[in-house]
């Protein structure tokens, strides 16, 4: 007879909270290859089914107390594939890969990998000083779902005409330094 008690066992690193995790990774690898295809809706909506596992991890794991050190770097590592990397990769293969400006296309990336070892320091940050199963009242700086929502957003007013490549990428700077700032945002 098989036994499912792994899935309820705090120490588990396959307890439930880690398995959906472990989803929102495979959510955020999935988008990552259809931003190489130019497929950048159906990334979209990978990267939001990612959201929605974020959130769900959190609250199984508090509701069966399944919080450990190894959930919460999962959750990180989760965090950065989803919400940093993925949002990044596809505003700059969306906006500016097609680019003929070598000049724009250079600062964009600069912008990009700002914003990606910002979204990194925040994770590694939040790391250092989580306690497991706690959560605070307020996140300090703008949380990385949070940026990817934002940067989503940004996206969305570039795919409308509302945003030129320029404002995009100083969009993605201003939010990638809100990312480590210490503007207080309430936690969900």
């Amino acid at each position: 007879m098989i036994t499912m008690n792994f899935l309820f066992n705090p120490s588990s690193h396959f307890n439930l909270a880690n398995l959906i995790t472990m989803l929102n990774i495979t959510a955020g690898l999935l988008a990552t290859y259809f931003i190489t295809q130019n497929q950048f809706t159906l990334a979209i909506a990978l990267a939001w089914l990612g959201g929605i596992f974020d959130i769900a991890d959190g609250k199984i794991a508090r509701k069966y107390s399944l919080s450990n050190e190894f959930g919460i770097q999962l959750d990180s590592y989760a965090d950065f594939l989803s919400f940093v990397l993925v949002p990044v990769f596809l505003i700059f293969q969306a906006v500016y890969a097609p680019m003929q400006s070598s000049l724009l296309v250079s600062l964009a990336g600069i912008a990009s990998v700002y914003y990606v070892i910002s979204g990194l320091r925040r994770l590694i940050h939040f790391n250092i000083h989580a306690d497991a199963g706690e959560v605070e009242r307020y996140f300090v700086g703008v949380p990385t779902p949070l940026g990817a929502i934002l940067l989503w957003l940004v996206y969305v007013g570039f795919s409308y005409s509302v945003l030129s490549e320029f404002f995009v990428m100083l969009l993605m700077i201003t939010i990638g330094w809100l990312l480590n700032s210490k503007v207080k945002v309430r936690h969900p």
